[in-house]
């Protein structure tokens, strides 16, 4: 089993499991072994708790869609009592949780072996994972020298290295999609609120966070979701309830769609010729499926910019108050925190309560702003980022000017200017693993729709699936064990 297990994705292994054809057990050491492996030089898994894996195997993992299926946790939210976590974060190191989050609650119905967590920048700021509570930075398995992305970048490592066929993941900006177009893999980032977010947290970010998945396979995102998609106890927003199920999507032909492309970014600005290529290739797989496909034009008064500078007050706002709550009036220590953070807190102090409410309202025009641009189309198509993936160091959170990190020159939003658009619209979008540059490094396509219509989103990921596959692609690495050296 150990020679082939990485020829399946995670409802594969899972088929197996149910077949008598390996074990929950032999599976957990498979994945084990290749966190020995491959992690040193990933860096990508953390806080294994192979103890916790192993009672709950000899208690008897549910029978759900996923039994005996290795799983990582990122570390950071999905809150366990039997998982500790970081959040990323030397001043939080091996935080233990009084409570099970409903997120895991529902993961841990499937039947998944969950044994470990994946390493997360400091409270899920940045598009790369770089933080010192890990001892050095997270590196892409496609080249060691590039970013897996944030801030989810060790769940995308981890995956796309085979280590795991899927682990969890959250976005606020684009922590899913971002990894997921980094390391060659799915993420999928549903309509605001169709997962669950509590109990303890009433939102995140002004309701721009959620859950989330990385996976080599788009059946693996879509069973994921219908496990734990729903509204929990107390929720302050209500995604439309779904027709179906997106394993059902799947099989349902989208129909013909308004598809609109972009190869450049929404305000205007070019992005890295192999990204502005995948575009024009993906575009025109589109219209040979039938599709309507058109350039899109943003209307001016769009106003991009302005929205993410009210995310940047609202996420400051945000980590500046995650850090209050650990301290719990105790002085800080500066090194125990990232540049970054400080500085995200420092910039927190200049804004008023009336500050916060005119960048939530922002926010939220914007999203009435977006969800105009789709009555006039059914699909907005773009690269998910603006160049392949960075070289690590190159946003490295050291910088304490939060304002410049996310919005100066050479910054965040000039590296991923798609992704945090639909956190604000609370829209899904995918991104899908369709292109890979000369060097062979994963170029990830985004597609976004109207708000609510995920289903229709997955019916048009399965059928781009179907046309275009990305498995042989991803089996590349795999087979050069996990890692280019």
């Amino acid at each position: 089993m150990k020679d082939a297990y990485t020829n399946f994705d995670a409802t594969g292994l899972a088929a197996l499991v149910a077949n008598g054809e390996t074990t929950a057990d032999e599976l957990l050491n498979i994945a084990l072994d290749r966190t020995a492996d491959l992690n040193p030089a990933l860096n990508a898994v953390v806080q294994v708790a192979e103890d916790t894996a192993r009672k709950a195997i000899a208690k008897g993992l549910p029978e759900g869609p996923f039994h005996g299926v290795p799983f990582l946790l990122k570390d950071l939210g999905a809150e366990a009592v039997d998982f500790p976590t970081n959040n990323g974060s030397k001043l939080m190191a091996g935080m233990k949780w009084a409570y099970d989050s409903e997120i895991f609650l529902r993961l841990r119905k499937t039947g998944l072996s969950t044994f470990a967590r994946t390493a997360s920048p400091e409270l899920g700021i940045g598009p790369v994972t770089e933080s010192q509570v890990y001892g050095g930075p997270t590196r892409n398995p496609w080249n060691l020298n590039r970013t897996s992305g944030g801030s989810s970048g060790g769940s995308g490592a981890a995956v796309a290295a085979g280590i795991v066929p899927a682990a969890h993941g959250s976005d606020g900006g684009g922590s899913v999609r971002i990894p997921a177009a980094s390391c060659g893999l799915v993420g999928f980032k549903p309509t605001r609120a169709r997962l669950p977010d509590g109990p303890k947290s009433g939102e995140g970010w002004a309701g721009m966070a959620i859950d989330g998945f990385l996976t080599r396979s788009l059946r693996d995102t879509a069973a994921l979701l219908d496990a734990t998609a729903g509204p929990d106890l107390g929720a302050p927003y209500w995604a439309p309830p779904l027709r179906g199920s997106f394993q059902q999507a799947m099989e349902t032909p989208p129909g013909r769609l308004r598809v609109r492309t972009s190869s450049h970014t929404l305000s205007g600005a070019t992005v890295h010729p192999e990204c502005a290529a995948a575009v024009d290739k993906t575009a025109r797989l589109l219209a040979d499926l039938g599709h309507e496909v058109e350039v899109f034009t943003p209307a001016a008064d769009l106003a991009v910019e302005a929205m993410m500078q009210a995310w940047t007050k609202i996420v400051a706002c945000g980590t500046a108050l995650s850090v209050k709550t650990v301290l719990a009036g105790a002085p800080l220590d500066p090194g125990l925190i990232e540049g970054v953070t400080r500085g995200a807190i420092a910039y927190a102090e200049t804004i008023s309560g009336a500050d916060y409410l005119a960048a939530v309202n922002e926010v939220h025009a914007f999203g009435r702003r977006m969800a105009q641009v789709f009555l006039d189309c059914d699909v907005l198509l773009t690269p998910t980022l603006a160049e392949p993936p960075a070289e690590v160091g190159r946003l490295k959170p050291d910088n304490e000017d939060f304002v410049a990190y996310r919005n100066g020159p050479g910054s965040v939003f000039e590296y991923s200017p798609f992704t945090a658009i639909f956190n604000a619209s609370g829209q899904p979008a995918v991104s899908l693993p369709l292109h890979w540059s000369a060097d062979d490094l994963p170029i990830g396509l985004h597609l976004a729709m109207a708000f609510g219509e995920d289903e229709r989103l997955m019916s048009l990921a399965a059928q781009i699936e179907q046309a275009a596959p990305w498995a042989g692609q991803q089996k590349t690495l795999l087979e050069r064990g996990g890692v280019s050296r």
